[in-house]
């Protein structure tokens, strides 16, 4: 019977645990999240508003931040994050904006941001996607569901990899209790959101 050594035994061990802790590591670098930042300038997040029943108001946020993180290239498994200063709402008329700002409407003041935290994304085609989160707007926080489009490619200048997002979906305001005593036939209740931005992958 072979005999091994007790120095040989000591050995592989050694030898079996730094093989143990590259693989480890090789895992971790592989499923690590990618995340990715925002190109603030090449992104812009508004939205739409019917008035008096017969046209829409669009405006937007000046001031906003995202970012996604992912372990996968297709953002099958993708978390998202955003944040927006509701004082930066822009609507193209001052005297419009200050009345969207008071506390008829955002109250901006009292709250002054506005967040979205995705709980999933499904892919449900190629480059398209269903994405769910909780939406806190106005101090009250509901589930919403967004369609997205995504698209992907190289930055020709940086070398650096790119993803473009196109995002839509529509809200309820009196589901945050944003201009109660405004009437739907005056601002209509339903506000569509769209986004569309590009990230950067760090």
């Amino acid at each position: 019977m072979l005999k091994i050594k007790k120095s040989d035994k000591e050995q592989m061990k050694k030898l079996t645990l730094l093989s143990t802790g590259i693989a480890l590591a090789l895992l971790s670098f592989r499923f690590a999240d990618a995340t990715w930042s925002l190109d603030k300038s090449h992104a812009k997040l508004g939205f739409s508003v019917s008035h008096m029943m017969v046209s829409d108001v669009e405006g937007s946020f000046k001031k906003f931040d995202a970012t996604i993180k992912s372990t996968k290239d297709d953002f099958s498994d993708a978390t998202m994050e955003l944040t927006a200063e509701t004082n930066s709402i822009n609507t193209e008329n001052d005297q419009r904006d200050a009345h969207v700002k008071n506390a008829d409407f955002l109250d901006v003041e009292k709250f002054p941001t506005l967040t979205f935290k995705s709980t999933s994304v499904k892919k449900v085609a190629d480059r398209k996607y269903k994405v769910r989160g909780n939406l806190t707007l106005h101090g009250v926080t509901k589930p919403v569901e967004l369609d997205a489009t995504a698209n992907t490619g190289v930055n020709p200048m940086n070398k650096k990899t790119i993803a473009g997002f196109k995002v839509s979906g529509t809200i309820k305001r009196s589901d945050f209790g944003i201009g109660a005593k405004v009437p739907s036939a005056v601002v209509g209740d339903e506000v569509t959101l769209s986004a569309n931005a590009e990230f950067v992958k760090n």
